[in-house]
């Protein structure tokens, strides 16, 4: 692995940064809401199943849904209170549609739940440590929500000699980790001194974009301060839209390449986003689940852009008042960036684990797509995707609903970046369809699955009822056996029997005295 000396990645785009705004003033912690809306599924994978009913009163921190499955972490309460609905409400979801939540009063206390925090990580084994963070119900805060747990345990055949912390955060307008690596750095160090004890790994490389040098510098003073075992090194990169992709911070950093479809484990290497690592640091040190994250708030659709702390189940209003309201022009808002992120049906859905930036736009700002023309096979798209693609062959088989042929020219490489719907000179909603064959795929994955359990219990039923039948077949058989065989014994008998007392009369009359003349 070569640390020395940075590589690049194909294509990749120069966009505007747009985040002096929401970093120009300090970070701020939001007070706690009166109503709380916790939903059951802020994670990929199974949701969590509740473990507490309308009307118990929870205290912060405390387990009110358990985790249900191997792919899934638990859910705390983000403040004391009382559960007063447990059901299907709106959540931030593309779809828009509702999902099952807990909502809890405040009772304005903030009572945490009672908790001793351990004292030393370093006295625990990586399996003790990964039960931890699972039991805190940590997640990566970078978008994508995946447990952490689970990548800190790539398995015994996937041995692990790099930590990389991504740092990069290269969408426009979002800056929430680089106002965490601006102000909590000692968090962040903290918490990947206890990621590499986890991962029994030496080395561990920040990777951040050389446009927050106060970041930058506020992480290398700390690092310089920092005395303990372990090579952790803080390494800038260069601006480029999408370096804070996995695979391309990864090929930046190291000049490796993940193969297609799989996983940076797969060549030695775990990828965990700053704020998840901060969120260890609390979980272990301070025993604190994951119940709060840094939101970034921004737009020319927001009065004050900041960067605020706010508590997951937060309704999304309340971060909007924080920054002065919406402006008069405010057009729509967005849950992520400009690229990748998708649009808000309201601003009454709650702040989930994942939730790392409200963009609120005008029409100037952002204005509304237009409307798609033919392709006219430029070659643009192929120019910038940074997973070296295909894109407008995808878009045609994805068009076509030919998934097989969309699969064959490796669609789920894809990291739905947005490079190429940005330069596409025909406005085609390119990354829209590219998602919309994946769903299509995984949803027929889904299908031939239940096909394939129902095939399985179709046969194993009639498995069953060949052995019961044979069984029978057999226990009669059997029984007519036993029959037989007690019939003929029973004549064995009774001939037996009849020659005894043949014998034995025989023998009397042989035995008695003769008759005197």
């Amino acid at each position: 692995m070569d640390l020395s000396r940075l590589h690049h990645f194909h294509g990749g785009l120069k966009l505007p940064e747009c985040k002096a705004a929401a970093t120009a003033t300090p970070l701020r912690t939001l007070p706690v809401p009166p109503r709380l809306i916790l939903p059951l599924q802020q994670h990929i994978g199974e949701p969590a199943r509740p473990v507490v009913a309308i009307g118990d009163q929870v205290r912060k921190g405390q387990l009110i849904a358990r985790a249900e499955g191997y792919v899934s972490v638990p859910v705390h309460a983000s403040t004391s209170g009382r559960v007063t609905d447990i059901g299907d409400y709106p959540v931030p979801h593309p779809s828009g549609l509702s999902a099952p939540a807990i909502v809890i009063d405040s009772d304005g206390d903030d009572t945490p739940v009672a908790g001793t925090p351990h004292g030393d990580y370093r006295s625990l084994d990586p399996s003790e440590l990964r039960n931890r963070i699972r039991r805190a119900g940590i997640v990566g805060l970078g978008g994508a929500g995946f447990p952490t747990f689970i990548k800190m345990n790539p398995g015994p055949h996937k041995p692990v000699d790099l930590l990389l912390i991504n740092g990069a955060e290269c969408e426009p307008y979002i800056s929430c980790d680089d106002m965490l690596m601006r102000e909590r750095p000692q968090e962040v160090i903290e918490g990947i001194h206890i990621l590499m004890h986890a991962l029994q790994v030496g080395t561990c490389v920040i990777g951040v974009e050389d446009n927050k040098p106060e970041a930058i510098a506020a992480l290398e003073q700390t690092v310089a301060a920092d005395h303990r075992l372990g090579d952790i090194r803080v390494q800038a990169i260069p601006t480029l839209y999408p370096s804070g992709g996995e695979k391309q911070l990864i090929r930046i950093l190291t000049g490796r390449e993940v193969p297609s479809q799989g996983l940076p484990a797969d060549i030695g290497i775990v990828c965990q986003n700053p704020a998840t690592v901060a969120a260890v640091y609390h979980a272990i040190h301070r025993n604190e689940p994951l119940i709060s994250r840094i939101v970034t708030v921004t737009g020319t659709g927001v009065e004050a852009p900041a960067n605020l702390e706010v508590r997951i189940g937060t309704p999304m209003r309340h971060l909007i008042e924080a920054c002065g309201g919406y402006t008069p022009g405010v057009d729509r808002m967005l849950m992520g960036g400009p690229m990748m992120g998708f649009a808000l049906t309201s601003d009454a859905l709650p702040v989930t684990k994942t939730t790392n930036c409200l963009l609120a736009t005008t029409r100037e700002e952002l204005p509304p797509p237009e409307p798609p023309r033919p392709c006219i096979r430029c070659g643009e798209c192929v120019r910038v995707c940074p997973a070296q693609l295909l894109p407008q062959q995808l878009y045609w088989f994805a068009h076509a609903r030919d998934f097989d042929k969309a699969q064959d020219y490796n669609l789920f490489d894809c990291i739905e970046c947005g490079c190429c719907a940005y330069v596409c000179p025909s406005r085609l909603p390119l990354v829209q369809y590219y998602r919309f064959a994946k769903t299509e795929i995984w949803a027929q994955e889904r299908d031939r699955i239940k096909a394939d359990i129902a095939r399985q219990r179709h046969e194993s039923r009639q498995e069953r009822l060949e052995r019961e039948k044979r069984e029978r077949a057999e226990r009669l058989k059997r029984k007519k056996q036993a029959v037989r065989e007690g019939d003929d014994n029973s004549k064995q008998a009774a001939i037996q029997a009849a020659l005894e007392r043949a014998r034995a009369r025989k023998q009397t009359g042989a035995d008695s005295p003769e008759k005197s003349d």
